[in-house]
């Protein structure tokens, strides 16, 4: 298991890679180019500079979080074939890089969402949250309300330029449903795998967040019956999967544990996000919690040890921390609660392995 942190970049984390040095038992960062519009080519000098920002630090970056994925694949739109060769373009160019992992998402318009970035916990800590009776039908209020309370953040998966074509967008998309979805997902895989083989570059699709259709509009990785589906659209290796237990969590449904021992077992799982989340009813709604067992509604030991017993040795990151001590940076990504959750998650991994 090869711990990782995400990191926004020099410019807009004010979380600083000597400090993420400094955690017990990361070696790794997980990043991105923010500043290259969806679409186009990551290109290499880019890549070149991030690389060697994070190396001259003492870390290593192998894997990617997000190479996003342009609309126009999603939907299915005849300019779809421009985008799909610009991303196998950007995957050969990350390749000559090192880059081993691409994590990426089919979620249509929004990666994730949440109705509340500061709900106040007992602790005075806060956290994300999401209340389905707080969405409103109108998505522009929802986008509204995320800007309003991201302290001039841009959040993965909101750029401002993709959110300013609300409308737009969901116009687009009447008439794709799941089914659709997923065809043009075939779409995608068959042309990009053949590159990934080519390459040495692992894709990892993330699960939709939260699990259920939001606004009409279809999600498609859920549970462990579509990533089968998914697994089955084009069947290699490096059509592979990011599990990520809170997203896979919000829904109590959803064994994570035996996902993990499953999709790992079969090496269709590279990248794995540990976090936890705290049920507030039984109607589904949950925040973001400490990383613990005892703090949350995930058993995170079980967790680690499926990923024990399967034989994971891919990479792994902490996730969603709250706001603690005084820290209010970047919602859900602050330093200090994700310090927190590596520390903790190493120390669980570390005592299943001397158990064995």
């Amino acid at each position: 298991m090869q711990m990782g942190f995400r990191w926004f970049g020099s410019q807009d984390d004010p979380i600083t890679l000597e400090q993420i040095k400094q955690i017990p038992g990361v070696k790794q960062v997980v990043g991105a180019l923010y500043d290259v519009p969806v679409g186009e080519v990551w290109p290499k000098e880019k890549i070149a500079a991030l690389k060697k920002e994070v190396n001259d630090a003492g870390l290593e970056i192998d894997v990617i979080e997000s190479v996003n994925i342009h609309d126009d694949i999603k939907i299915g739109l005849p300019t779809r074939d421009k985008y799909i060769e610009n991303y196998k373009q950007s995957i050969r160019n990350l390749a000559e890089y090192g880059i081993k992992v691409i994590c990426y998402n089919f979620m249509p318009i929004f990666d994730w969402l949440r109705t509340d970035l500061h709900y106040q916990l007992a602790d005075n800590s806060n956290a994300l949250a999401f209340e389905a009776g707080k969405l409103t039908d109108d998505p522009q209020e929802m986008i509204d309300r995320v800007k309003n309370t991201s302290q001039g953040y841009v959040l993965p998966g909101w750029e401002p330029e993709r959110l300013a074509e609300i409308q737009r967008l969901f116009e687009a998309y009447k008439g794709v449903d799941a089914a659709k979805l997923t065809e043009n997902l075939k779409y995608f895989l068959d042309a990009i795998i053949p590159v990934c083989e080519e390459c040495d570059v692992r894709m990892a699709m993330h699960p939709d967040d939260p699990p259920r259709a939001l606004f009409g509009l279809p999600r498609i990785y859920k549970n462990r019956d579509d990533m089968y589906k998914i697994e089955m659209l084009h069947d290699s290796k490096y059509n592979g999967f990011t599990i990520c237990t809170g997203c896979l969590g919000e829904n109590p449904i959803n064994d994570v544990p035996a996902i993990i021992r499953e999709f790992v077992a079969k090496d269709k799982a590279p990248f794995i996000h540990v976090r936890n989340i705290k049920f507030m009813n039984e109607q589904g709604d949950f925040h973001e919690a400490p990383h613990l067992s005892s703090e949350g509604s995930l058993d995170m030991y079980e967790i680690m040890k499926a990923m024990s017993d399967s034989g994971f040795d891919g990479y792994v990151r902490p996730d969603h921390g709250r706001n603690i001590w005084g820290e209010d940076g970047r919602p859900g990504y602050g330093l200090y609660d994700r310090a927190l959750g590596a520390t903790y998650l190493n120390g669980l991994w570390e005592a299943i392995q001397k158990n064995k």
